[in-house]
């Protein structure tokens, strides 16, 4: 049986990050619902991929997307959003939520691997004003570990709190 920590060692060593999980809709589903809409909401996924988000956001709201093999790259994106929803590459989460947090909207939302929500991260965020409200952890058949549905919003009270002194 291979060990766990093989496993990720392998993931984390490997040459050519593989970026490309498709989520299943359900779960999009899931993960819109719990983010409160607003009617004027514009609503962005930012990595389309085969629309599991994208086609389900909320009927009566402007939708937009970008998708890097359709030639409209999330970061070249810079239009006026409200709620950024999506399921990131995990190999570029750092240049992710940086480019996100520029982009301003209200809500961030991702799809993301527990192992992938550090404490740094968490403090980038809540610099940049994004604190987390929302946490739903679930597992994904066939994905590595655990994720979370993480939401931040802006300039609200964080359910979470964290860290960063390394005790001896």
């Amino acid at each position: 049986m291979t060990s766990v920590s093989k496993i990720a060692d392998c993931i984390k060593k490997r040459d050519k990050p593989n970026d490309v999980f498709i989520t299943p809709i359900e779960l999009a589903k899931k993960h819109i619902n719990h983010i409160e809409n607003k009617h004027d909401y514009i609503w962005y996924d930012p990595f389309r991929n085969n629309g599991s988000y994208y086609n389900n956001f909320p009927e009566n709201n402007t939708k937009k997307w970008s998708e890097i093999l359709d030639n409209k790259d999330f970061f070249q994106f810079n239009e006026p959003i409200n709620v950024i929803c999506s399921n990131p590459p995990y190999s570029m989460i750092d240049k992710v939520l940086d480019h996100s947090v520029k982009l301003n909207p209200e809500i961030i939302s991702y799809l993301i691997g527990v192992n992938n929500l550090t404490a740094r991260r968490v403090e980038f965020m809540e610099k940049n004003n994004y604190f987390i409200t929302k946490l739903v952890m679930l597992k994904v058949y066939k994905w590595f570990g655990m994720s979370y549905i993480v939401i931040w919003e802006k300039n609200k009270k964080s359910i979470l709190d964290y860290d960063r002194v390394i005790y001896k």
